[in-house]
């Protein structure tokens, strides 16, 4: 599976988002927030990711800037784990990832819970399809 992040993979239109908010389900792993919908569509996308690091946790631009770099890189390494289980259907994952700790974590932290939450995902989408 290629490992890169396209821009199809992000998840940058207003209706989009707009939708995620208003109709999408959130849990929790510690120092994260993950807010998803499934959406029945063609995209080529088989995910539309957004990464959020609210300006109230992290006051600096250089901080939050360093957390959604280690937070995207994380995701693109090990989207896999999202992927492989449903690779043959015809919908798109909406999902945003909101970082909620109030300290930077190391980027084994952060890795660790980027392979939780994507594990939760797949759990919880696969429950959609029962």
């Amino acid at each position: 599976m290629n490992q890169s992040f396209k821009k199809a993979e992000r998840l940058s239109r207003y209706g989009l988002i707009r939708k995620l908010f208003a109709e999408g389900s959130t849990f929790q792993i510690p120092a994260f927030r993950v807010t998803w919908l499934r959406i029945e569509t063609d995209a080529h996308a088989q995910a539309m990711v957004m990464f959020s690091i609210p300006k109230h946790r992290l006051h600096e631009a250089v901080k939050r800037n360093l957390v959604r770099r280690r937070m995207r890189e994380s995701y693109r390494l090990h989207k896999k784990l999202l992927f492989e289980p449903f690779q043959e259907k015809p919908h798109t994952l909406l999902i945003c990832i909101t970082y909620t700790a109030k300290e930077i974590l190391p980027y084994a932290d952060i890795q660790a819970k980027i392979i939780l939450l994507l594990q939760r995902l797949t759990k919880e989408n696969e429950k959609l399809d029962r």
